[in-house]
Formats: structure tokens, C-alpha cells, sequence
């Protein structure tokens, strides 16, 4: 785990500064899990929303990669997404017997159903929903991704949409993300927090 930090940089401290204000009194008391396709933005907007929280932030694509000692993109060349989906459930599930922190999951984690049991579970699962032009522009920007190593990677996505967005509307919260500030998407979660945790100001 690292600890909760102030996001990217440029990121103004009044704004960080407002969004704490707001979280002040939302205690979830268990892990809040990210969940959502790449390019949702879960592990920018989660540092941000463990900044707001004082929560400590965790990747699980990090956490596996640190378990693993190579990269998620040789082990799904290496082992294939099925030994990939097993082990990120053993971290997940190591992960969530920890203490209370937000957790940016990988897009298919969720969509595992014994790793969505462990997150229904003990977890706080929120789904991030963004439109396939946010996605596609922010998965552009990087060539990790091993699902969209294809020729049309904008049909894999809606591809990938069409299949997982029904598993994602079982998350316990789903917030709209589109290409506006990442800090308006903490904004939402927080006021949704309050409202899931019936926090009274």
C-alpha cells in the first residue's frame, strides 16, 4: 500500500483542499473497490478520492505485478488470462483482508465472479461509467493494454462494453465519468458515499 497522496501534478491544492472538505465524516469502514473498463480513469480519480478520504491507495495491477515479478502483459502472454484472472483473485482477496483503503481494480476483475463475490462482500464497489470516445482516447495514450492488441482495438472496447457492463451495474454504486475533471468524478463519489453510508453533515 502507499500512502494517500495529492494527485497528478497541476492539480490545485484548493481543489484537493474542497474535496477533503467534503469527505469530512464519510468513514466507509471497509475497502472502496473501483471497478470499470481501462480508461475509466480508477487510478487517477482513487489517489485523488485516498487523498479526500485520508485513505491509503492501492493498484491491484501494481499489487500483481510486484507478486508476479513481470509485467501483466507477459504474464497474460506467458500464462494466458485465465492463470492471469486466478492470481489477481489471490491478491484481490489478500488485499480486501486488509485494513480499509481504496482499491483501483484491473476491467476484468470484476467481471470474475468469484473475485465480484469476494468485493460484494467486503468491499464498497464502485463502477465508473464512461462513454467509448473517453475510453478510446485515454487508452491511446498508452500500448500496454494485452485485450486491445488487435487490429480494431475500438471494437474490442465496445466489445468489452457490450459484455461487461451488465457486471459492472451489480456494483453497489455507479458513477457517470466522461471527459470533464477527474476531480468532478471524486465530487460525485463522495456525495454518493454519503448518501450509500447515510452520513449526515
Amino acid at each position: 500500500m502507499v500512502p494517500p497522496e495529492s494527485s497528478d501534478v497541476g492539480e490545485r491544492s484548493d481543489a484537493a483542499a474542497e474535496l477533503r472538505r467534503q469527505a469530512e465524516g464519510i468513514a466507509p469502514g471497509r475497502t472502496v473497490a473501483l471497478v470499470g473498463l481501462m480508461g475509466a480513469g480508477k487510478t487517477t480519480i482513487g489517489r485523488r478520492l485516498a487523498h479526500a478520504l485520508a485513505l491509503p491507495f492501492v493498484d491491484a495491477d501494481e499489487a500483481i505485478v510486484a507478486a508476479a515479478g513481470r509485467s501483466i502483459e507477459d504474464i497474460f502472454a506467458e500464462r494466458g488470462e485465465c492463470e492471469f484472472r486466478r492470481g489477481e483473485r489471490q491478491v484481490i482477496a489478500r488485499l480486501l483482508d486488509g485494513p480499509p483503503h481504496v482499491l483501483a481494480t484491473g476491467g476484468g476483475a470484476f467481471i470474475d465472479p468469484r473475485t465480484r463475490a469476494l468485493m460484494k462482500e467486503r468491499a464498497i464497489s464502485i463502477w465508473l461509467k464512461a462513454p467509448i470516445d473517453v475510453l478510446m482516447k485515454r487508452v491511446s495514450k498508452r500500448d500496454h493494454r494485452p485485450l486491445l492488441k488487435e487490429a480494431d482495438p475500438r471494437a474490442v472496447m465496445q466489445r468489452l462494453m457490450d459484455e461487461r457492463y451488465p457486471i459492472y451495474a451489480e456494483a453497489d454504486l455507479t458513477i457517470e465519468t466522461g471527459a470533464g475533471p477527474h476531480n468532478s468524478a471524486v465530487a460525485h463519489i463522495l456525495t454518493a458515499l454519503r448518501k450509500h453510508l447515510q452520513v449526515t453533515k
